[in-house]
C-alpha cells in the first residue's frame, strides 16, 4: 500500500486515504443539512463492513488481507496463499455486497422501515441514507460489468465455460454494457445526474483492456535496445519516438546526483500512473543499481499500474530475493488476476524448490489467459522450473498449451 495502516479492526490493516476524508466531505456539502450527514456517515460505515466482508471471506480461504478507504470506493486487497478455485474468488467477491445489503436490511426493519415502500424509506434524512447506501449502493455493486463485484462473481462462472478467455470477454461485455448505459443516462434528463457512476466504471475498464499482455512487438523491441543503451552509454538518442528511459533510469540518475528523496518519487509516481506505458524493463540495469533503487522504495511495497507492478515483481526475483518476490506478485495477482502475476510467484516458487506451489500457480497462469505466448515461453525456458520439467502434472500442463 506504501503508508501504515491508521488503526486496525479484527485484525485487518485499514489505510484510509485523504480522499475518502474528501468525498465525505463534498457528501455533505452537495446534499446539505442532516441528509448530507447521514448519507456520508452511513456510506463510510457500510463501505468499511462491505470490505470487511470481503476480508474475511479472503481470511477463510488462508489468505492475508487489507482494506484501504479512498475516493467514491473502498477495497480490500489479499495476498492468497494458494491459486483460488472460482467458487472461493466468486465467494468472496459476493461477500462485500451480501454483507453491504444485509446489515443495511436489518437496521431499516429494525427501524421499521419498508425498503419497498417509498413513503416508508423516505420518512426520514436516517432511513432514505440507510436505504441509498446499504440496499440501493449493494445491488448496483452486483451488476455483471467489471470492476463491480458482479463483474467478478460473472467472470469466476464464465471461466468454467471460457478457460483462459473469461477476462477478455467479460472485459468486452462490460465496456459494451457500461456504454449502452451510458447512452441511456445521457437520453434521459432525469437519470443524468447519474452519469458519474458510469463514466468511473467505464474508465477502469478501458484501463483493464490496456493492461493485457502479449507478445512484445517490433517498436517495444526497439524500445528495449534504446534502454539499453540509456544504462551502458547515456545514450538516450536510440528510444523511438513515443518512448522515454525507464522510471528507474531516470530514478538512478538522481540518486547519483545526491537525490534520494526525488529517486524515490520517481519510481512512485510511476505506480500512479494509467493507461499503456512509454517505457520497457531495464533489463540492461547492473544488479546493484537496481538494488539500491529497490531499497529507495516504501514497505510495504507499493503497487499500482500492472505492468509497473509486474517489472518490480521481475526485478525482485532477478535479485535473488524469491520469497519477497513470491508475496508481491501473488499481491498483484489478488488484485488483477491474470497470467503474468501468476508466472512470477511460479518461478519464484520453483527457485524455493517448492513444486506444488509452482505448479498451481502456473495452473492459474493458464486458466487467467491473459498472455498465453508468456506462459509457454516460461514453461520452456524459465531456469527456475529446469528441475521440474518431468514432473507428470507439469507435463501436462505443457499437453494442455499443446492443445
Amino acid at each position: 500500500m506504501g503508508s501504515p495502516p491508521l488503526f486496525r479492526m479484527f485484525g485487518f490493516p485499514i489505510h484510509v486515504k485523504g480522499g475518502f476524508v474528501l468525498f465525505m466531505v463534498l457528501v455533505v456539502v452537495v446534499n446539505g443539512g442532516p441528509l448530507g450527514f447521514w448519507i456520508a456517515g452511513s456510506a463510510a460505515a457500510l463501505t468499511l463492513l462491505h470490505e470487511l466482508g470481503h476480508a474475511f471471506a479472503a481470511r477463510a480461504t488462508g489468505a492475508n488481507a487489507e482494506i484501504s478507504l479512498d475516493f467514491l470506493a473502498g477495497y480490500a486487497s489479499f495476498v492468497p496463499t494458494r491459486p483460488l478455485k472460482r467458487w472461493e474468488r466468486a465467494g468472496i467477491s459476493i461477500s462485500g455486497p451480501a454483507v453491504q445489503i444485509g446489515i443495511s436490511l436489518s437496521i431499516l426493519f429494525a427501524m421499521d422501515v419498508n425498503p419497498l415502500d417509498r413513503d416508508s424509506f423516505a420518512s426520514s434524512p436516517a432511513s432514505l441514507a440507510i436505504w441509498w447506501t446499504g440496499p440501493v449502493m449493494g445491488l448496483f455493486n452486483l451488476m455483471p460489468v467489471l470492476p463491480l463485484d458482479g463483474g467478478h462473481i460473472a467472470m469466476a462462472g464464465l471461466d468454467r465455460i471460457l478457460p483462459g478467455r473469461a477476462q477478455k470477454v467479460m472485459v468486452w461485455f462490460s465496456i459494451l454494457l457500461t456504454g449502452a448505459i451510458g447512452v441511456w443516462v445521457v437520453l434521459t434528463p432525469d437519470l443524468r445526474g447519474f452519469m458519474l457512476l458510469v463514466i468511473l466504471p467505464l474508465m477502469v475498464q478501458i484501463q483493464m483492456l490496456g493492461n493485457r499482455s502479449g507478445p512484445v512487438t517490433s517498436q517495444q523491441s526497439r524500445s528495449t535496445v534504446g534502454e539499453a543503451a540509456a544504462w551502458q552509454r547515456g545514450d538516450l538518442s536510440q528510444l523511438p519516438d513515443g518512448h522515454v528511459p525507464s522510471p528507474w533510469y531516470r530514478a538512478l540518475q538522481q540518486l547519483d546526483q545526491g537525490h534520494p528523496e526525488v529517486a524515490r518519487d520517481v519510481l512512485l509516481a510511476d505506480f500512479g500512473e494509467r493507461g499503456l506505458p512509454d517505457w520497457t524493463p531495464p533489463d540492461a540495469a547492473p544488479d546493484e543499481a537496481l538494488r539500491q533503487l529497490v531499497g529507495l522504495l516504501p514497505r510495504p511495497l507499493p503497487h499500482g499500474r500492472l505492468y509497473s507492478d509486474l517489472v518490480l515483481a521481475h526485478i525482485l526475483l532477478r535479485l535473488g530475493e524469491p520469497e519477497l518476490a513470491a508475496k508481491y506478485a501473488a499481491e498483484t495477482y489478488s488484485r488483477t488476476p491474470s497470467t503474468d502475476p501468476a508466472l512470477v510467484v511460479a518461478r519464484a516458487a520453483g527457485a524455493l524448490g517448492d513444486t506444488e506451489t509452482a505448479v498451481g500457480w502456473l495452473r492459474a497462469a493458464f486458466d487467467a489467459g491473459t498472455n498465453m505466448h508468456g506462459l509457454e515461453v516460461t514453461v520452456d525456458h524459465a531456469p527456475e522450473l529446469t528441475s521440474m520439467r518431468d514432473d507428470p502434472r507439469f507435463l501436462q500442463l505443457r499437453a494442455r498449451l499443446d492443445g
